[in-house]
């Protein structure tokens, strides 16, 4: 079953989310220490995939590109305006209004960048439709389920929303990557996630900056250059072969 990595995948994130939101109220001091130490690590995490790619020029036309599809779709500001329709319905289904420093649409948007960007996001769907096997799914698994108890403690329900990003997602990388296979051969595959992976870990890098509140980075308008990398390593292939 192709989709049955992606569905361990998303229940693990909402089983995650509602545990960290059952943990005793956590003091302030505490949050903005594990958030601080969360956003570090993804950091690091991010560059070492960044690192990936020896074609700096496809990675930094692919940000560019990306950042200027994504501002013209307003993709951030999509986002944030479906956290805050999630969190109106929410407001009105309960006898108090949802109140907190973190909002649902901040808890949306920032988990759905972090579980959607990065090397296991597209390896993982793309082995569970290819292979049907799942081990990069099962792991990522784990690591977004212990992610959500943490963010969610700190975030809100806007977490376990994240989880319908993710299974969107996931789910449609595995359901095409049959149609991917029969058009790529291996060798462009392996290109491609490599130029992914670097993009990713760049727009990664953004989510932690925001996540340390250094500086509000629109990392959800640069999406579409995770597409344009993808894009141009068959470009570039068919260029190079048309010169020779």
């Amino acid at each position: 079953m192709a989709l049955w990595g992606t569905i361990v995948n998303a229940a693990a994130i909402i089983i995650g989310g509602f545990l960290g939101m059952l943990l005793p109220r956590i003091s302030d001091s505490i949050k903005n220490t594990v958030m601080q130490g969360l956003g570090l690590a993804i950091t690091v995490l991010s560059i070492t995939m960044a690192l990936k790619s020896n074609q700096i020029v496809i990675v930094i036309m692919s940000v560019v590109l990306g950042g200027i599809i994504g501002e013209l779709m307003r993709i951030e500001a999509r986002l944030g305006q479906l956290g805050d329709w999630l969190q109106a319905k929410l407001s009105k289904q309960s006898d108090a209004p949802l109140t907190g420093t973190s909002s649902i649409s901040e808890g949306f948007v920032t988990t759905t960048l972090v579980y959607c960007i990065g090397a296991m996001a597209i390896l993982g769907p793309l082995d569970s439709g290819l292979r049907h096997n799942h081990d990069i799914l099962y792991t990522k698994s784990l690591l977004d389920g212990f992610l959500s108890i943490i963010f969610a403690s700190t975030l809100g329900i806007g977490v376990v929303f994240s989880a319908v990003s993710v299974f969107v997602m996931q789910g449609t990388i595995a359901l095409l990557a049959t149609v991917i296979a029969m058009a790529f051969t291996q060798a462009s595959l392996d290109a491609m996630i490599v130029q992914i992976t670097a993009v990713g870990g760049i727009l990664v890098i953004g989510v932690g900056i925001n996540i340390l509140q250094i500086k509000k980075i629109n990392v959800a308008n640069m999406l579409p250059a995770l597409a344009i990398a993808a894009a141009a390593v068959p470009i570039q292939q068919w260029i190079t072969a048309w010169l020779r």
